[in-house]
């Protein structure tokens, strides 16, 4: 297998590099050994009765020979002593260099052009051969330094190769590892997920890098960026896996503490929009408070208009706390809900803008995954939607059931459409990438970031589309989240 190829290599000198080795020797030795190969061909010749009909065949291999371990150089010396020894004691006369007959020459020319032909293959291939090996070499000196973990499998999953990487990250020796199934890698719910990878390449089709979770040898467990390719031999056949395995708990920690300060960022926007809500419902509680006061015979009935006026805060305040507080588990949810608790947050600034809303829930938006993240989503794409629009803009708004397009997944797909300026197509590839914005001086450039990254946990997808002028001027932004799926700690 080539990954465990390259490991070996590492330790092993091959024998060829031995051999020419020789080549760093002064030139008398190289082209002295050329000569004496000539004549231990010329001595088997002699002394064996076999060989004594086969003296082009003997000739031929001593050329072969000095071409392989000593170079072209020689192996050309190595064809004149044996065309010479063929004339002078092979052909008749012997002890004689004078040819009787034209075939003699012809026999001499031609075993003097395979000579140097056979040589100078012999030559190319040898080089071939020792580039090759020093390039494995080098890669295998590439893997074994590697930072990252990489490992090669067998086709029904038993690791063959472990580099110094894979020891790191994952706490098992060379030793231990080889020989044992790649399973001791995985958690126990993401075993599932390696045998259909290691179904997907023994089937000769691939997998692309994706972020999972694996387990070290002590039980814990880290998230890696993990990389599968198919191994095949020289024939094409499938004969094992590689896999890279690189540490992301660092990018992890980093971009977590990126999307707390989002959701930080996000809930002190919404500031201004819940202080103007709080305000309108408190007047009327003192208002109510005041009448009761002096009209006791309606007292009960002002009471009970200010005790309403109380819950709406307390509506209002438990809504805010969903975009900052977490739960330690995912749990069942109506997006459509959410989306109207959204709504509801964000009612001053929609109305301040005079944009008309137009909602479309259709079916059942039952889903699971953490309601605060949805509902930052969801504010993320409201927001943006309305900072797009003019005074007087249309915003529709669809939460229905449906399917995943690519593999038609069941969940509920969540719509926002605007009639905003749109977006430009040379922004349009970067806008889900961090610190990018079209916002100006507004925007953190991490809102479009947080909400993929939320979408991907919950094993979603997102599409938008977008146009900046003609009649359909403005931007879609269509949400997939599946309604089964448990979200996942690392994806």
């Amino acid at each position: 297998m080539l990954s465990r190829h390259f490991l070996t290599m590492s330790y092993k000198k091959p024998m060829l590099e031995k051999w020419t080795a020789l080549q760093r020797h002064s030139t008398p030795v190289q082209y002295g050994s050329a000569v004496l190969a000539a004549w231990l061909a010329l001595s088997l010749w002699t002394l064996s009765p076999i060989l004594h009909r086969h003296p082009f065949a003997l000739f031929l291999a001593a050329v072969v020979v000095t071409a392989r371990f000593f170079g072209l150089g020689p192996a050309l010396l190595c064809s004149a002593v044996s065309t010479a020894c063929l004339d002078f004691v092979v052909f008749s006369p012997r002890y004689s260099f004078a040819l009787n007959t034209r075939d003699d020459v012809e026999r001499l020319a031609v075993f003097l052009a395979l000579a140097v032909l056979v040589g100078s293959l012999t030559r190319q291939k040898t080089l071939a051969e020792l580039r090759a090996e020093r390039t494995l070499r080098e890669m295998a000196a590439i893997v074994e330094g590697s930072d990252d973990a990489i490992f090669s499998t067998s086709p029904d999953g038993i690791i063959t190769s472990w580099n110094r990487g894979a020891e790191r990250l994952y706490g098992y020796r060379a030793e231990e590892a080889v020989g044992s199934p790649v399973m001791i890698l995985a958690p126990p719910e993401r075993r599932e997920e390696a045998e259909r990878n290691r179904h997907v390449l023994n089937r000769g089709g691939s997998v692309e890098s994706y972020q999972t979770e694996r387990m070290r040898k002590d039980g814990t467990r880290v998230p890696v960026l993990l990389t599968v390719s198919p191994l095949r031999s020289r024939e094409g056949k499938i004969v094992g896996a590689s896999a890279i395995a690189r540490d992301i708990s660092v990018e992890r920690r980093s971009e977590e503490a990126v999307r707390r300060s989002e959701k930080l960022a996000t809930a002190g926007r919404l500031a201004a929009s819940i202080a103007h809500e709080i305000n309108n419902p408190l007047e009327a509680v003192l208002n109510l408070i005041y009448l009761a006061r002096n009209d006791p015979r309606q007292a009960e009935q002002y009471l009970a208009m200010a005790e309403q006026e109380v819950g709406r805060v307390a509506r209002l305040a438990q809504q805010t706390l969903g975009f900052v507080r977490d739960t330690a588990s995912p749990g069942r949810m109506d997006a459509a809900r959410i989306m109207d608790e959204v709504l509801q947050l964000y009612s001053r600034k929609l109305k301040d803008k005079q944009i008309r809303v137009t909602r479309r829930y259709r079916g059942s938006a039952q889903i699971s995954g953490y309601a605060g993240e949805v509902r930052q989503l969801l504010a993320n794409l409201l927001v943006n939607a309305v900072d797009a629009m003019d005074d007087g803009g249309s915003l529709h708004v669809r939460v229905t059931a449906g399917r995943q397009w690519s593999d038609r997944q069941e969940g509920i797909r969540m719509t926002l459409a605007d009639n905003g300026n749109g977006i430009p197509r040379e922004s349009l590839r970067r806008i889900f990438e961090p610190f990018y914005t079209t916002k100006q001086d507004e925007g953190t450039g991490l809102g479009l970031w947080v909400s993929r990254g939320i979408i991907q946990k919950h094993g979603g997808s997102i599409r938008v589309r977008s146009q900046v002028e003609g009649r359909y001027r403005g931007t879609v932004f269509s949400v997939f989240l599946p309604s089964g799926y448990a979200a996942s700690r690392v994806a």
